[in-house]
């Protein structure tokens, strides 16, 4: 089963990834992994996103479709994929399109912009050791302090609320779009993303079963 996880930052689709990934036993692809794999490897298309990168530019679509097409020609693909990431937008959706890339079915996690911005904004770090935490979550014992090596907790730049509403702001105009693309296809199914992760999971399941 060929398959696209949609959804804004936060709406939890990368948990959702890995546990369609385990039920069905196919590869789970984040663009952002597939890049630095082929950074690593030096592949073609990898060189290509370097020069980019060491520009401080972003990868244009046609190297990241590149990069995207050598990761689904692999073996473990044969048998399906789930792409998390990818397409972003209605241009590399068409390319993908183009490419005679089947896909069987867009599962798109919807999570209020509200809720989203509450649970990354949230979210805290160790400074030290990396142990994560939420404020209204999973509070650490004292406040402030990793429970782990007592560390200092700190927001990341990327939780900060403003950074959160810019993510968002960006998500709903160039990749929403995308939903209507894949309605009109007859291949979108909807999520309703819910308080407990595993609730939302028993509704990704039974999304890929309809």
């Amino acid at each position: 089963m060929n398959l696209i996880l949609l959804g804004a930052p936060g709406a939890g689709k990368g948990t959702q990834a890995e546990v369609i990934c385990d039920k069905l036993s196919i590869p789970a692809i984040s663009t952002g992994n597939i890049i630095r794999e082929a950074l690593a490897k030096g592949t073609e298309m990898g060189v290509k996103a370097k020069s980019y990168i060491d520009a401080g530019q972003l990868v244009p679509d046609e190297v990241v479709i590149g990069i995207i097409k050598e990761r689904l020609a692999k073996d473990d693909c044969q048998k399906g994929f789930i792409l998390d990431g990818f397409p972003r937008t209605i241009p590399q959706a068409e390319a993908l399109d183009a490419m005679g890339i089947v896909i069987d079915k867009v599962i798109d996690i919807e999570v209020p912009d509200e809720k989203i911005i509450k649970r990354m904004s949230g979210r805290r770090v160790c400074s030290k050791c990396g142990a994560s935490y939420h404020l209204e979550y999973k509070k650490p014992a004292k406040d402030g302090v990793c429970n782990v090596c007592e560390g200092e907790l700190i927001q990341r730049k990327d939780d900060h609320p403003d950074t959160v509403l810019d993510r968002l702001n960006v998500y709903h105009e160039q990749t929403e779009p995308l939903k209507d693309y894949y309605s009109k296809a007859g291949l979108l199914k909807v999520v309703e993303g819910q308080e407990e992760v595993a609730d939302t999971t028993v509704l990704t399941l039974k999304a890929l079963e309809d």
